[in-house]
């Protein structure tokens, strides 16, 4: 073939490109690599600390047994409570001595609620007649005051201050007033009951507690 002048027999190679190289100052990367590196060093180093070193399961204490009292003793549990069904309140070996005494609950008869009442030996008489006992309502006549069956004479005669007892008595440690169980006071309508006012200044005795003897049985009637 005739050569052109100009123009090379074997036309030159155009330059090669040099090989796609990462760069390895690029921070991100290194971050990626350092971060990777951390972790497979953690998993590795964690299983290595639990094969040598089993951790132990932590005791779990035993709760401490708290003892909690108990709730103290109803006083009314015990006592007799007198209704329609059953109103037997004690028997007459009770009450065998006078001034013995027997405390016991009753309806009332206005608005059915439990009562207090204390039912009272009185001295003489035949245990067999129901006159020969006062049962009474320890629920003050007027007030939220509770009355108390008191025995002890010096208690009388100090705490309430009446010189002149004899024998048992009611009294109502609120106002200070003194009922006599064997003195009776009359009552509008010409109604006479047991436990007038020996000292004092409430206005009426006690509210009474009918009682009948059924051989050898004390039975709670009703209340006033």
């Amino acid at each position: 073939m005739p050569q052109i002048p100009g123009v090379a027999e074997h036309p030159p190679e155009p330059p090669s490109e040099p090989p796609l190289v990462p760069d390895r100052r690029n921070p991100l990367l290194l971050l990626l690599l350092g971060f990777f590196a951390l972790t497979v060093v953690f998993i590795v180093g964690s299983r290595w600390i639990s094969k040598t070193h089993p951790v132990e399961t932590a005791r779990t204490e035993p709760t401490p047994q708290i003892d909690v009292p108990p709730p103290p003793p109803d006083p009314s549990a015990g006592l007799p409570h007198a209704d329609d069904a059953n109103p037997v309140i004690a028997s007459l070996g009770q009450l065998a001595k006078p001034w013995s005494s027997v405390d016991f609950f009753i309806k009332s008869s206005i608005n059915n609620d439990e009562i207090p009442a204390t039912l009272v030996r009185l001295p003489g008489g035949s245990p067999a007649q129901a006159s020969s006992y006062w049962a009474f309502s320890r629920k003050a006549p007027y007030g939220p005051c509770e009355l108390e069956y008191v025995k002890d004479l010096d208690n009388l005669r100090d705490g309430y201050a009446y010189r002149a007892a004899t024998h048992p008595m009611v009294g109502n440690p609120c106002s200070h007033t003194l009922y006599d169980p064997l003195k009776t006071a009359s009552l509008p309508g010409n109604v006479w009951i047991r436990g007038a006012i020996a000292q004092g200044s409430d206005i009426r005795p006690p509210f009474g507690v009918e009682i009948k003897v059924r051989g050898k049985e004390i039975l709670a009637v009703r209340s006033e």
